[in-house]
Formats: structure tokens, C-alpha cells, sequence
């Protein structure tokens, strides 16, 4: 399945080269959009335009419980920029089914990603009690990680009753960290698979501060990253010490370069200050 949000030309043209591979639901997130607005979407693609923006988790929810009720086994989720060949398609679903056999409970598996703006292969993660290590993107066997970015990966249905939906009251950022989170606490593995390797785009361009490469957002993001940031931190108990420890850490570097290398400081300063007002008295939901 794919999520779109106000999709350019490109994404239609990506999505039906999906169609073409995989059984394909798109769910539109496009505020004003409804199910007879698909444009240039392949007939043979089923089009749920939800008319408003819900939030990448509401959207994944209702895909993913249309495959369900189709009698799927697996949901292969993907951001509308996402580039996805039929080698990547292939891999993930036969690397599910070989672990399947190997008796192993997986929820989720998925490609390592190079981000295309960062110029860099992520690393997959691991959560330690107090610190989170990065795990080498290398060999050909899969890799017992604690999260994953939902784009790209391929989620065993199966699990999916055990493990719940992802939480749509936090709209977009850290639900496939706190989903992940959740498999793991239920008994299921977390998988990624190193010699797949997809192309993705985290965020606009990038800026550098003191040495390092920054993926910038819209106000509009940095608003849910610090909100969603600190509401788990501060009323999820079964999110990992080691994350949260991780992101308090970031906090002072983020809000500094979010908000004096955006080119709109004062749009960004009352963006991330709204948001961690919200994250501390725990109020989600989108964007009012």
C-alpha cells in the first residue's frame, strides 16, 4: 500500500508502476480529495480518499485492515516518493516466508535505506538499556533490530491482531518507532534485512551544523516531532529508556538548528514551542 498526500505527477506515475508488481491499495490523505478524485491512479488500484488529512497512521490503519478483510498475509507499506523495484518486493516477502518457515514470529521486516538527500545508508538500531547502538549495514543474513521505518517494509498481517493498529493520535512522527516498540513487548521480531537497500528521502534539504548533516522539515513537522518526542518520554512507560534518553539528548540540537538554518525562524520557534507545550500536557490528535 501506498499514502499519498497531495501527490504530484511523480507519485501517481510510482504508484502505478507498484500496481504492476503487487495487488495495490493507495490511500489518500489529501484534504478535499474524495474517491472519484483519483486522476491518473490505474483502474486496477483500489483509491480510499479519506478527505482530510488523517495522518500517515490513520491512513496505514485503514489500508491495512483492507488487506486484511481481502485475506492478505503480508502489507507492503510505502511513502508516495519511495522508489520500489520488484527485486526489493520480492526479497522482503521471500525473507518473510524463510523466516516464517525457520519458526521464527516476525512483525516486521524491512531494507536497510539511502537517504538520497544524506547521501548516506542508514543504520538499522538496536536499544540498549541506557544507549541505542547502530548495527552495520553489511552481510546477508537478517538482523534482530528494535525499529524500522515503515516505509519500505513488509509487515506479517498475522501479527498484526496481537501487536494493535498504529496509535493515530500521533498523526505522523515516531508511530513506526512506537509500533516496533510494541511488536517486540507482544513476542514478535523486528527484522532487517542488510543486502536489501532502498532509495528514500528523509525531509527537505539538508543543512549542516557543526559538521553534521541535518534532514530539515516544515514547521508543521517540527511541531509533531517535539510534541510526539515528548509525550512518549513522559506517558509511555514501555517506550525504552535508551530512546528516550536518545531524544532528550537531541532536543537542544534540533531546536537550534530547526529554528535558526530554516530560513523562517519565527514560524519554526512557534511551531516546536507549541508542540512541546502539547507533548507535555499529552495532547495529540492532528493539528488544530
Amino acid at each position: 500500500m501506498v499514502v499519498f498526500y497531495q501527490p504530484d505527477d511523480a507519485c501517481f506515475a510510482r504508484a502505478n508502476r507498484l500496481g504492476k508488481i503487487i495487488p495495490l491499495v493507495v490511500v489518500d490523505n489529501t484534504p478535499g480529495r474524495n474517491a472519484a478524485q483519483r486522476g491518473a491512479l490505474s483502474p486496477d488500484i483500489d483509491y480510499l480518499a479519506s478527505g482530510k488529512n488523517e495522518g500517515i497512521a490513520a491512513a496505514l490503519n485503514h489500508g491495512i485492515e483492507l488487506l486484511r478483510a481481502r485475506g492478505c498475509r503480508h502489507a507492503l507499506l510505502f511513502d508516495q516518493d519511495s522508489e520500489a523495484s520488484a527485486a526489493l518486493i520480492d526479497g522482503l516477502l521471500d525473507a518473510m516466508r524463510r523466516l516464517a518457515r525457520a519458526g521464527r514470529k516476525v512483525a516486521i521486516a524491512g531494507p536497510a535505506y539511502h537517504d538520497t538527500r544524506l547521501g548516506t545508508v542508514a543504520p538499522f538500531v538496536r536499544f540498549g538499556k541506557w544507549r541505542m547502538s547502530r548495527v552495520r549495514v553489511e552481510g546477508h543474513e537478517p538482523l534482530d533490530v528494535d525499529f524500522l521505518i515503515s516505509s519500505g517494509s513488509c509487515v506479517d498481517l498475522s501479527a498484526w491482531q496481537d501487536v494493535g493498529a498504529m496509535d493515530a493520535a500521533l498523526f505522523i512522527d515516531f508511530v513506526d518507532v512506537e509500533w516496533c516498540v510494541r511488536a517486540r513487548r507482544a513476542g514478535y521480531a523486528v527484522v532487517g534485512l542488510p543486502w536489501l537497500v532502498m532509495e528514500h528521502s528523509l525531509g527537505d534539504e539538508p543543512v549542516t551544523f557543526l559538521g553534521r548533516r541535518f534532514a530539515m522539515h516544515s514547521a508543521f513537522r517540527h511541531y509533531f516531532i517535539f510534541r510526539n518526542a515528548l509525550a512518549l518520554i513522559l506517558y509511555r512507560t514501555y517506550m525504552p529508556m535508551s530512546w528516550k534518553l536518545s531524544e532528550l539528548v537531541k532536543f537542544p540540537v534540533r531546536f537550534v538548528v530547526y529554528t535558526l538554518l530554516s530560513g523562517q525562524p519565527r514560524e519554526q520557534f512557534t511551531m516546536i514551542c507549541r508542540g512541546i507545550s502539547d507533548g507535555v500536557r499529552n495532547r495529540l490528535g492532528p493539528l488544530s
